[in-house]
């Protein structure tokens, strides 16, 4: 007897199945493989480059040249410092101004003109000179009672003194009650004062009480003229029997020597003129008598 074999058409399409996959798993690997080869002949490619490139030599090291350099730079500022040292120091040169020789005529001529000045003659080329006058505050004094004195010779007893003791009590009297903070007796208030009385007290006076007045009006005028302070008080100045006549007083002097009071302050010229005038009042007894 004989056998039969019967295929069924399941285990038939299972056996295809299974020989595709058998083929799709041989070409995977096969591409696996190919991959894998591939990539190693990439690296072995680069490698093989990369081992021909050729790699720069490295510079030679330049520390001992910068080392030399140094040394040589030292030397030098040596040498040099050395040379300046033995070199002399010049002076510094400074710029002199220089003369024009135009003015050299002008300067001699200038000299010639300044011997000429010298010699004494009768007619004077330069300008007048300047007269220096010194004289103390206590001379100063003197030299006005002096003059009071003498001009008044009709007041046997009235001397220097008295007129000196009228002006003091003033000054302390509006220093005390606080009418001034500094004294007024100066050198140059004493030449202003002068300057009123000169042409205000007449030799006509005959009392000591009108002399009293008229030179404390003057002292009033000069106070609010020549002070520090902005006004003064009338008593001090102002005798009570004598109001009517103390301010007709002023305002004659005031008329009448206004401009010389500017004058006196603004031309030094003037001033001088009535400082001379007054220091000559001294009377030359009292002057011989104190040297």
């Amino acid at each position: 007897m004989g056998t039969v074999l019967s295929i069924s058409p399941a285990t038939k399409k299972a056996s295809i199945m299974d020989s595709e996959l058998a083929k799709n798993d041989k070409s995977l690997k096969r591409h696996s493989m190919f991959v894998s080869l591939s990539w190693k002949k990439l690296v072995s490619n680069s490698a093989k480059k990369s081992a021909k490139k050729v790699t720069p030599n490295p510079l030679p090291a330049r520390e001992p040249q910068s080392g030399q350099v140094a040394q040589l730079n030292i030397e030098n500022i040596r040498k040099t410092h050395q040379t300046e040292e033995k070199k002399p120091k010049a002076p510094i040169p400074v710029p002199v101004p220089t003369v024009p020789t135009q003015n050299n005529d002008n300067v001699v001529q200038n000299a010639r003109l300044s011997t000429v000045q010298k010699q004494p003659s009768s007619l004077s080329l330069v300008s007048p000179r300047r007269i220096v006058i010194q004289a103390s505050t206590g001379e100063l004094l003197r030299c006005l009672g002096d003059f009071m004195c003498r001009r008044c010779f009709k007041l046997k007893d009235l001397n220097s003194g008295e007129v000196i003791i009228w002006f003091r009590n003033i000054d302390r009297t509006l220093l005390l009650q606080g009418w001034q903070d500094q004294g007024f007796i100066t050198p140059a208030n004493v030449v202003f004062v002068y300057l009123l009385c000169e042409d205000t007290i007449a030799d006509s006076i005959a009392s000591p009480a009108e002399l009293q007045g008229t030179f404390q009006t003057c002292l009033y005028l000069a106070y609010s003229y020549m002070g520090n302070e902005i006004s003064y008080p009338l008593k001090p100045f102002m005798i009570e029997s004598n109001k009517d006549v103390f301010w007709e007083m002023s305002l004659r002097i005031i008329n009448r020597l206004s401009a010389k009071m500017l004058q006196l302050n603004a031309d030094p010229h003037f001033f001088t003129e009535v400082f001379q005038d007054l220091k000559n009042q001294r009377d030359t007894s009292e002057a011989n008598l104190d040297r």
